[in-house]
């Protein structure tokens, strides 16, 4: 299957999700949600673990990957199966990645212009601008992968809303879960997520810190952003000659 990429047919794509997503008021009241979590959690009690800015931010930016970056993705893709129409697509002369990058353009632009926009309202300031918009980047693009293979998993927008639940609770919950490592070592293999990595980027003090501070969590999340585009594109792949 050829993978060039056709930047008309992208457009065309992106054209029409937005036109579909602006109909769609369910998936449009997503957008506000990340903005109602940093004003929600930004007055959290400094007391409770991970209640530092920095954890408090990280947790409103892992929450917001999983409810708006993957949960309008996977919605967006389970939406073309349930109307049958991302079979039509696949057998149209768009590529893989024409489509894929079609479909996720949309999504990746809503998450960065209103995760900006959290960033403003909870006055968070990164130790490193780069680094941090680095792997909110990532970050983006990871969660669109797992909503892809959310989307492709499921056969209705319910299916969809559903299939993130397991997500929310293994990405989104892990930086809780490594708190229970000292009394249950099997929670260790949490620290490696992108969602803890995350926290460990943002909690790097402004004084003292070293390029390998900020490159170890980078590059944990870089791995795991290619691993699942890899798999998000395999599996669109396969599902475009097997239906």
């Amino acid at each position: 299957m050829s993978t060039s990429i056709s930047f008309k047919r992208v457009r065309a794509i992106f054209v029409k999700d937005y036109k579909e997503f602006s109909r769609n008021y369910g998936l449009s009241i997503m957008l506000t949600l990340p903005i109602i979590l940093a004003l929600l959690i930004r007055g959290v009690d400094s007391s409770l673990p991970l209640a530092s800015v920095a954890g408090t931010f990280a947790t409103v930016l892992n929450l917001s990957f999983v409810l708006l970056t993957c949960f309008a993705q996977a919605c967006l893709i389970a939406e073309e199966k349930e109307r049958s129409t991302l079979r039509s697509l696949m057998m149209t002369p768009a590529t893989s990645l024409d489509v894929l990058i079609g479909k996720s353009s949309l999504v990746f632009v809503m998450s960065a212009v209103i995760l900006t926009v959290s960033t403003y309202i909870f006055e968070y300031t990164p130790v490193n601008i780069w680094a941090f918009a680095t792997a909110v980047i990532l970050s983006i693009i990871l969660y669109i992968a797992v909503g892809t293979i959310c989307g492709l998993f499921s056969r209705t927008l319910l299916d969809a809303s559903l299939s993130i639940i397991p997500v929310a609770f293994v990405f989104s919950g892990a930086p809780w879960g490594v708190l229970l490592a000292d009394d249950f070592p099997i929670f260790q293999v949490l620290e490696y997520t992108p969602s803890v990595q995350l926290v460990r980027l943002l909690s790097i003090e402004s004084t003292g810190f070293t390029t390998g501070d900020l490159l170890k969590p980078l590059l944990i999340i870089l791995a795991w952003t290619v691993v699942l585009s890899i798999v998000s594109v395999v599996m669109y792949q396969r599902r475009s000659t097997d239906e």
